[in-house]
């Protein structure tokens, strides 16, 4: 026999022989999971065991004899390298070593299987694409039925709820218009509601001076588009919301004594000093006299108006009030030193002196290591750890080396996303905030999307949670609610570093739960991990998922443009063919939400036909059909 057919042969019986070696070593962590999960859990430990080993030299000796490249293992890991063993056998003149049956059809059973799950998560797919398409709501929603139909009708197949905004009123009138639209289309559109999970954020800045500005919009060649705007109600009533559909800047507010307001009419001319020195003249264009008098002026320059200015109409006088201060932000360059406490006092801009920034969350402060990254404001800026000190105080400061900023600085504003990719923070995956919204997303929702997994431990304890919730409300409303409950959706947020790292023991203790899912969230991933490796690592998280059986959602700024603007770009309409070989795939919200929504459907739909997750599926091109 060939030497190195000989070689081939000998590394493709020990690959089989050390994955099959690996799983049965974790035979406990597979009788853990939910029977559904069996087949899908030792697949997933014979993929993670493969990825640990350098394949290449064995895919191109494979490739060589026209054999598997092994580039498409992940729904069968066994039956692939099995199949190429009996490749090998046929070149080698011997018997086949695996019989026909123990490979026929694997991978579909792998597929049906993936599918199966999908099905039981999201809900049916149409009959020619495997991706279900996720719709994030806006506020809106919840009183506005005709959005929500409009959202199931250009083919939403699944509503998502972010639970960090609004309130369970609010929550509870989406689903109700959700469940409304679904049964007048006669179909099943699925409820997943987010979880924020702990956030890390900047502290409060000092704000700066009540000023307030009234803004014109120009051309380029410094001609009035837009006038300026004031609008006025009266001192010491809650004034009434500025109105939303006004041409250009929105108005300032302000509030001004109620008899001087009372006088005004539609061409009343108001003028007044700014705090600029600079004298501005508005003419009053609407009044408004309905449960509050309101009124609408408009001038043709900018003002910067503050508290302390004067109103004059017809020689009488009102001084401004209401002008809330102004927000302060720090700029930092690349080079600038910054610290970080956990002491919660606002953070004071002096000139000459080291900027320091509380963190919303103390704990999260102690826990960093000098030389470790803080990310601010999703990675628009870097910085590294350079020396941790106690205070006399008992507070933990960082002294933090800024390594990445614009060229011209960047704003640090309070309240911005703190990112610690390097730290292991001492927090659970679900607040308190959390737990009570699971509450209510476990009686009201199908799916829960949970944020901050970074470890089995973290699945464990959502799963505790979700039973401890199960038993509450079996015990309320009866068997039939806690199975519900029991049988709730989680879909596992993929968003960290430890996540991805840990991705193997995180999927196979989600897999406790029958209902799994996993979220693979670009925008946090791309933060920690950084842009450059965001070609490889969805992708590898998505093969993993389609190791186990998993399905998965591809999340994060697909068709953002589109649903920004009405415009695509034509990298982000590849992007989206790429997202759809996931399950399902999620978009976000923006005032042409509809317009991607039908799009992404029609791709779905076309591309449904031609590809199965990283598998080409060979259908006839149309296109390409000459008749000579």
């Amino acid at each position: 026999m060939d030497t190195r057919l000989q070689e081939l042969i000998t590394e493709v019986d020990d690959t089989i022989e050390a994955l099959e070696q690996e799983a049965d070593s974790q035979r406990e962590a597979i009788d853990r999971v939910a029977g559904t999960h069996r087949h899908g859990a030792r697949n997933l430990l014979h993929y993670a065991a493969l990825r640990q080993r350098d394949m290449r030299p064995l895919q191109a000796g494979l490739a060589s004899l026209g054999a598997t490249r092994l580039t498409t293992t992940e729904p069968s890991v066994l039956a692939r390298l099995q199949a190429a063993r009996n490749v090998l056998s046929a070149y080698a003149g011997e018997d086949l070593k695996y019989e026909a049956v123990e490979l026929n059809d694997a991978f579909a059973r792998a597929d049906d299987v993936l599918e199966d799950h999908a099905t039981t998560l999201f809900g049916e797919s149409s009959d020619e694409t495997h991706s279900r398409i996720m719709v994030t709501l806006p506020t809106g929603a919840a009183d506005d039925p005709d959005l929500v139909r409009d959202f199931v009708d250009a083919g939403m197949e699944l509503a998502r709820i972010n639970c960090a905004h609004d309130d369970e009123d609010t929550w509870a009138r989406m689903i109700a218009n959700v469940r409304a639209a679904a049964e007048e289309q006669g179909r099943d559109v699925r409820v997943s509601m987010d979880l924020a999970g702990p956030k890390l954020r900047t502290g409060a800045i000092v704000p700066g001076p009540a000023v307030g500005r009234a803004r014109v919009t120009r051309t380029k060649a410094g001609q009035v588009l837009t006038p300026s705007k004031l609008w006025l109600t009266p001192t010491g009533e809650e004034p009434s919301p500025v109105p939303e559909n006004l041409p250009g800047r929105p108005a300032l507010p302000l509030q001004v004594d109620a008899e001087w307001l009372a006088d005004l009419a539609v061409d009343s001319v108001i003028s007044l000093i700014d705090n600029r020195d600079s004298k501005r003249v508005f003419t009053v264009s609407r009044v408004d006299t309905g449960d509050q008098l309101a009124v609408l002026a408009e001038g043709r320059r900018n003002a910067y108006i503050s508290n302390s200015t004067l109103l004059e109409h017809d020689w009488r006088r009102t001084r401004v009030s209401g002008v809330p201060p102004t927000e302060q932000k720090l700029l930092l360059h690349t080079g600038d030193r910054l610290i970080l406490t956990d002491e919660q006092v606002p953070a004071e801009l002096h000139p000459d002196t080291t900027p320091r920034i509380s963190c919303t969350l103390p704990e999260a402060v102690a826990a960093v290591e000098v030389g470790q990254r803080v990310l601010f404001d999703d990675g628009a800026i870097a910085a590294e750890a350079v020396d941790k000190r106690t205070t006399d105080a008992g507070h933990t400061e960082i002294d933090l080396d800024i390594t990445f900023a614009g060229p011209d600085g960047t704003k640090l504003a309070a309240h911005k996303g703190i990112n610690l990719p390097e730290t292991h923070l001492p927090l659970p995956s679900l607040t308190d905030e959390d737990l009570a919204a699971l509450r209510f997303v476990a009686r009201h929702a199908d799916i829960v999307n949970v944020s901050f997994i970074r470890d089995a431990d973290d699945v464990d304890f959502v799963l505790e949670k979700l039973e401890q919730i199960a038993a509450e409300v079996e015990d309320s409303d009866g068997a039939e609610a806690g199975e519900r409950v029991r049988n709730l959706g989680v879909v596992l947020k993929i968003e960290t570093i430890p996540a991805y790292e840990n991705l193997a023991a995180v999927l196979l203790a989600g897999m406790r739960h029958a209902n799994l899912g996993i979220m693979i969230a670009r925008g946090d991933l791309a933060v920690e991990l950084g842009f450059a490796r965001m070609a490889e690592v969805p992708r590898l998280i998505a093969q993993m998922a389609e190791a186990g059986h998993i399905p998965t959602i591809l999340a994060t700024q697909v068709l953002e443009n589109l649903a920004k603007s009405g415009l695509p770009s034509r990298a982000e309409i590849t992007d989206a063919a790429y997202a759809l070989r996931a399950e399902c795939v999620m978009l976000n919200k923006g005032p042409h939400i509809t317009d991607a929504i039908n799009i992404l459907h029609r791709m779905s739909t076309r591309l449904g036909r031609s590809q199965r997750k990283n598998r080409q599926l060979l259908r006839r091109i149309g296109s390409w059909d000459r008749e000579e």
